[in-house]
Protein backbone atom coordinates (compact mmCIF):
# COMPACT_ATOMS: atom_id res chain seq x y z
CA UNK A 1 0.00 0.00 0.00
CA UNK A 2 1.44 3.18 -0.78
CA UNK A 3 0.20 6.65 0.38
CA UNK A 4 1.86 10.03 -1.74
CA UNK A 5 4.83 8.57 -2.37
CA UNK A 6 5.55 6.80 0.78
CA UNK A 7 5.54 3.17 0.43
CA UNK A 8 4.02 2.22 3.58
CA UNK A 9 4.92 -1.81 3.32
CA UNK A 10 8.80 -0.69 4.14
CA UNK A 11 7.69 1.33 7.26
CA UNK A 12 5.20 -1.23 8.65
CA UNK A 13 8.42 -3.74 7.74
CA UNK A 14 10.32 -1.44 9.23
CA UNK A 15 8.59 -1.35 12.37
CA UNK A 16 8.65 -5.07 12.65
CA UNK A 17 12.23 -5.27 12.82
CA UNK A 18 12.37 -2.59 15.85
CA UNK A 19 9.83 -4.55 17.39
CA UNK A 20 11.55 -8.02 16.71
CA UNK A 21 15.03 -6.13 18.01
CA UNK A 22 13.57 -5.22 21.43
CA UNK A 23 12.38 -8.31 21.88
CA UNK A 24 15.96 -9.77 21.89
CA UNK A 25 17.21 -6.59 23.63
CA UNK A 26 14.76 -7.49 26.77
CA UNK A 27 15.19 -10.62 28.95
CA UNK A 28 12.95 -12.60 29.12
CA UNK A 29 10.13 -12.76 32.28
CA UNK A 30 9.26 -16.70 32.51
CA UNK A 31 13.30 -17.33 32.98
CA UNK A 32 14.62 -16.53 35.93
CA UNK A 33 18.33 -15.19 35.28
CA UNK A 34 19.96 -17.67 37.12
CA UNK A 35 18.58 -20.41 34.77
CA UNK A 36 19.52 -18.86 31.56
CA UNK A 37 22.63 -20.91 29.69
CA UNK A 38 25.44 -18.72 29.37
CA UNK A 39 26.03 -17.86 25.74
CA UNK A 40 29.77 -18.14 26.21
CA UNK A 41 32.60 -16.39 27.33
CA UNK A 42 32.78 -12.55 25.44
CA UNK A 43 35.82 -11.03 25.65
CA UNK A 44 34.74 -7.49 26.39
CA UNK A 45 37.45 -5.83 23.74
CA UNK A 46 36.28 -7.70 20.80
CA UNK A 47 32.23 -6.93 21.69
CA UNK A 48 32.74 -3.06 21.83
CA UNK A 49 34.86 -3.68 19.09
CA UNK A 50 32.24 -5.27 17.16
CA UNK A 51 29.47 -2.51 18.42
CA UNK A 52 32.10 0.02 16.86
CA UNK A 53 32.52 -1.79 13.86
CA UNK A 54 28.58 -1.88 13.30
CA UNK A 55 27.76 1.75 14.21
CA UNK A 56 30.46 2.70 11.53
CA UNK A 57 28.81 0.65 8.74
CA UNK A 58 25.79 2.23 9.68
CA UNK A 59 26.99 5.59 8.96
CA UNK A 60 28.99 4.62 6.47
CA UNK A 61 25.65 3.04 4.69
CA UNK A 62 24.01 6.43 5.58
CA UNK A 63 26.32 8.12 4.01
CA UNK A 64 26.38 6.32 0.68
CA UNK A 65 22.40 6.15 0.40
CA UNK A 66 22.01 10.11 1.27
CA UNK A 67 25.11 10.48 -1.53
CA UNK A 68 23.04 8.64 -4.40
CA UNK A 69 20.06 10.05 -3.25
CA UNK A 70 21.71 13.54 -3.79
CA UNK A 71 22.91 12.65 -7.40
CA UNK A 72 19.53 11.13 -8.41
CA UNK A 73 19.62 8.00 -8.23
CA UNK A 74 16.53 6.44 -8.97
CA UNK A 75 16.63 2.89 -7.02
CA UNK A 76 17.22 4.91 -3.89
CA UNK A 77 14.12 6.52 -2.11
CA UNK A 78 13.67 9.21 0.36
CA UNK A 79 12.15 7.19 2.57
CA UNK A 80 14.97 4.43 2.60
CA UNK A 81 17.55 7.22 3.09
CA UNK A 82 15.93 9.34 6.00
CA UNK A 83 15.67 5.37 7.77
CA UNK A 84 19.00 4.74 6.75
CA UNK A 85 20.08 8.44 8.59
CA UNK A 86 17.73 8.31 11.21
CA UNK A 87 19.20 4.36 12.24
CA UNK A 88 22.90 6.14 12.05
CA UNK A 89 21.68 8.41 13.91
CA UNK A 90 20.27 6.43 17.10
CA UNK A 91 23.53 4.06 16.52
CA UNK A 92 25.81 7.15 17.53
CA UNK A 93 23.88 8.44 20.29
CA UNK A 94 23.81 4.92 21.84
CA UNK A 95 27.41 4.69 21.26
CA UNK A 96 28.16 8.08 23.17
CA UNK A 97 25.56 6.93 25.73
CA UNK A 98 27.65 3.84 26.40
CA UNK A 99 30.51 5.27 26.80
CA UNK A 100 29.40 8.01 29.46
CA UNK A 101 28.47 5.08 31.25
CA UNK A 102 32.04 3.45 30.81
CA UNK A 103 33.47 6.63 32.15
CA UNK A 104 31.03 7.08 34.47
CA UNK A 105 31.94 3.53 35.87
CA UNK A 106 35.72 3.91 35.88
CA UNK A 107 35.54 7.41 37.72
CA UNK A 108 33.77 5.76 40.24
CA UNK A 109 36.06 2.79 40.53
CA UNK A 110 39.06 5.24 40.83
CA UNK A 111 37.41 7.49 43.50
CA UNK A 112 36.67 4.20 45.42
CA UNK A 113 39.31 4.00 48.69
CA UNK A 114 41.39 0.62 48.69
Amino acid sequence: MSIGMIDTGRIEAMVAQLKATAARATPSIEKPLQTQQPTGAVDFQSALKSSLDQVNQTQMNAQNLSERFALGDRSVSLSDTMIAMQKSSIALQQTVQVRNKLVSAYQEIMNMAV
